[in-house]
């Protein structure tokens, strides 16, 4: 699995949010389209994903990669912030969780 999968899965996941968060706080059919359209995309990467990587490794990435994917849109698209400077830390050790479960094998 390339990161270049996991980033696409992880950037369609954030389109379906984004508008299911339209939808859920304004309603409407085009925010509601825009994240049935996102998951539908999330679903096509996870299978295309999970042919070359194992659930565990799969998954491990795309929840770190989305976290902090997510994060960055949600800080200049929506302009939301985290509440303590420790949640930030968090997203750090998110990051270095991500270089580990990709480091090259000895």
């Amino acid at each position: 699995m390339s990161l270049l999968d996991v980033g696409a899965l992880s950037i369609a996941e954030i389109v379906g949010d984004f508008g299911f968060k339209g939808f859920a706080r304004g309603g409407g059919v085009p925010a509601f389209a825009q994240g049935a359209v996102g998951y539908i995309a999330v679903i096509y990467f996870l299978i295309r994903s999970l042919r070359v990587g194992n659930v565990l490794y799969v998954n491990g990435m795309w929840d770190g990669v989305s976290a902090v994917l997510e994060t960055i849109a949600a800080y200049v698209i929506l302009g939301e912030r985290l509440n303590r400077p420790i949640e930030y830390l968090g997203l750090v050790a998110i990051i270095a969780g991500i270089f580990m479960l990709h480091a090259p094998d000895n």
